[in-house]
């Protein structure tokens, strides 16, 4: 006869073999699975400590190689108290090697405060320095005489540095020994240099400590600059600044067709590596970088745009004439130009080589001020050019309506007056003049490099504020313009397109006639433009005129270019392409 209750038994040993199951599951899964048993040994505070690790910064490079920051291996050095065993030697090394007092290092080892195992000397100790102690602790490891260095530590770690100092470090910027990045690229890119950091629970028990995952590096990120071209750019600033007296200046060399800046030359520069002095070189309201964060007037350099706007329009022809009396009233103020001269006829290209504040205030009273504002907005003034860099301007335009905006204002503003601008806002606007009317996004990046594979940056177009036919009616009107008046400019066997630009600068009573700002704005070769100059130097003092102290810096990049750019002489490089 069969028990009545061994389904019972048969369930219940059922149970205990599931729960056992389980139990055995669980003690498996806490052995094999990390994040378990981190809470497990996290229970007890002892067993260990969570350990954010930083992966090593990013570097950056010029478009050919040339490393332009990096990363490398400095010290911290301190004591282990417990195994000091000559205090005296160390205090004495110490202040021999460091630099630190001896009496103060002796008491940190000899009277330290209550829990305190470990004791930091000095950090951020270069390799050569500490080499040398760690060889002397080596040499006193077996010494007689019971010297000993025994407790000294050395912790390496990675700082930034940068092996070219100075150069091109308004476009850089710095990264501070607490890993933030201040200004230019360094700023910009920052999360993608410093990459994403590891927390991990690190026992404390040495024998249990398991092999630290391989944490990958941030970015790295290829710059547009030619290290050669900037060298070259920033040298001729230096010369140009000494020369012609200015107080500080710009110098941008861009790709036209695809934006890339491929210089961009800035005074003051700094030394990177010593990003501590900052504030000792761009004292009170000096930006970091005038290129991108500076607005002046820029003068007759806008009047390009001016006539690129009534051309475009239809409010003129290349072939237009207009009589320059020398005088023109626009909102109830008189307009004169820059000699107080009166030119007589003049065609629109004549408006443009003797540079006629009147007839390109004419232009804009014929336009309109709602086509004319509206052309300079298309251009991008008063707006952000949004390139890749920290810290970067909008410049203002007044616009009918703002509260400080009078008529005068459409005259004058036609001209470069009354209106501010940053240098890489006339770049990006001279790039439609240039490309045919497509006006390209400057920027610095060029690709990313990132998991083992590299991403490049493609050519963005961010407006056409004019036709193709516009853009080539203007750029051959540039071109007589520049090889008529500014000779200065020109660079012999190449056909360049420019425009000289001098401001007086506003001051709280007025323009000031003794002081400018000196302005021009160039690209070649003119019927296939492979590089676009903007020079600007502030307040010059050998020559107040453009033409005069701006035209030959274009003139001396330009030379520079054709050579580090491999671009030949017009003759030879047409006959080139008409051989193909």
């Amino acid at each position: 006869m069969s028990n009545p209750h061994a389904w019972r038994f048969s369930a219940l040993a059922f149970l205990l073999a599931l729960l056992g199951s389980g139990i055995l599951f669980q003690m498996v899964r806490i052995q094999t699975d990390p994040q378990a048993r981190a809470w497990l040994v996290e229970q007890d505070p002892y067993n260990g400590a969570w350990v954010t690790y930083y992966p090593a910064r990013g570097e950056i490079y010029d478009r050919n190689g040339n490393l332009l920051a990096g990363n490398q291996t400095i010290y911290e050095i301190g004591v282990d108290l417990q195994a000091v065993r000559d205090p005296e030697s160390v205090a004495l090394a110490a202040s021999v090697y460091l630099g630190l007092d001896y009496n103060r290092t002796l008491a940190q080892i000899t009277e330290p405060a209550e829990g305190i195992l470990y004791v930091v000397l000095a950090d951020h100790v270069p390799p050569e320095q500490a080499n040398k102690l760690i060889e002397l602790q080596e040499v006193l490891m077996n010494d007689p005489s019971g010297q000993s260095l025994a407790g000294l530590r050395f912790v390496p770690h990675l700082e930034r540095s940068y092996p070219e100092g100075a150069l091109a470090s308004n476009v850089i910027g710095f990264t501070t020994r607490e890993g933030q990045g201040y200004y230019g690229v360094e700023e910009k890119y920052n999360s993608l240099l410093a990459g994403v950091p590891v927390t991990l629970w690190v026992p404390s028990d040495p024998n249990r400590a398991e092999e630290l995952p391989d944490i990958p590096p941030g970015a790295t990120l290829i710059l547009t600059l030619d290290r050669q071209i900037q060298a070259a750019a920033e040298e001729t600033l230096d010369s140009a600044l000494q020369t012609y007296g200015a107080r500080s200046g710009v110098i941008i060399v861009m790709d036209p067709q695809t934006g890339e800046i491929l210089a961009m030359a800035v005074t003051p520069r700094m030394d990177l590596n010593r990003y501590w002095e900052y504030e000792n070189i761009f004292v009170g309201e000096t930006p970091f970088n005038r290129a991108i964060s500076q607005a002046y007037e820029p003068g007759s350099v806008l009047k390009v745009l001016t006539m690129a706007a009534a051309l475009d329009s239809g409010t003129v022809t290349p072939d237009t004439v207009f009589l320059d009396t020398g005088t023109i009233i626009v909102g109830g103020g008189y307009i004169h130009n820059w000699d107080g001269g009166a030119w007589g006829y003049q065609d629109m290209t004549g408006c443009l080589e003797h540079s006629l504040n009147v007839c390109l205030a004419w232009t804009a009273v014929e336009m309109g001020a709602d086509t004319f504002y509206g052309y300079m907005q298309s251009f991008g003034l008063g707006r952000l050019t949004g390139i890749d860099l920290a810290g970067e301007h909008p410049g203002r335009l007044k616009l009918p309506g703002d509260g400080d905006w009078y008529p005068i204002d459409l005259g004058t503003n036609a001209f470069g007056q009354g209106v501010a601008v940053t240098p890489i806002q006339m770049v990006m606007a001279g790039s439609a003049i240039a490309n045919e009317g497509r006006m390209v996004y400057p920027h610095v990046l060029h690709a990313i490099v990132q998991d083992g594979q590299q991403r490049a940056m493609s050519t963005q177009i961010v407006g056409r504020p004019i036709s193709p036919e516009t853009a080539r009616a203007l750029n051959q009107m540039l071109v007589e313009s520049l090889s008529n008046e500014t000779s200065l400019a020109n660079v012999p066997g190449y056909t360049l397109a420019g425009k000289t630009g001098t401001a007086q600068i506003p001051t709280a009573y007025g323009y000031d006639p003794r002081q400018t700002n000196a302005s021009f704005i160039g690209w070649g070769p003119a019927d296939d433009p492979r590089f676009l100059v903007y020079v600007w130097l502030e307040r010059p003092t050998a020559s107040p005129w453009a033409s005069q102290v701006a035209a030959p810096v274009f003139r001396q990049m330009v030379e520079q270019l054709v050579v580090l750019m491999n671009i030949p002489p017009d003759d030879i490089r047409l006959q080139a392409a008409g051989g193909e």
